[in-house]
């Protein structure tokens, strides 16, 4: 088992920046891809970014290659999101997940429905 709890997030004005945190802790993470999702009001959630454990490659969605950057620190067992350039379309509830790696030869590019672990979620509000 993998428990997540993510923080950081809150109201923001347009063209600010956030950075949100994810906590893990249980099993090992060593062979887990971890990534950010985000889902707005009445949207699916959708895919933003993730990075592998062991050697810390990323990917990224195309929506948010440039502003969102994605990082971990191994000895905290902490998944950072740092967001800049907030514009108002990036309100929504944001989500950490974790998933085992597929395929190691593959960018760690995760699918929602192949999340076994997610957390509760932080809620990130743009003011225009």
């Amino acid at each position: 088992q993998v428990q997540l709890e993510e923080s950081g997030g809150g109201l923001v004005q347009a063209g600010g920046s956030l950075r949100l945190s994810c906590a893990a802790s249980g099993r090992t993470l060593n062979n887990y891809d971890m990534g950010w999702f985000r889902q707005a009001p009445g949207k699916e959630r959708e895919f933003v970014a993730a990075i592998r454990w062991n050697g810390g490659s990323t990917d990224y969605a195309d929506s948010t290659k440039g502003r969102f950057t994605i990082s971990r620190d191994s000895a905290k067992r902490m998944v950072y999101l740092q967001i800049d350039s907030l514009k108002a379309e990036d309100t929504a509830v944001f989500y950490c997940a974790a998933r085992p790696v597929q395929n190691y030869g593959l960018a760690p590019r995760i699918r929602s429905t192949d999340v076994p672990y997610w957390g509760p979620g932080t809620q990130v509000t743009v003011s225009s």
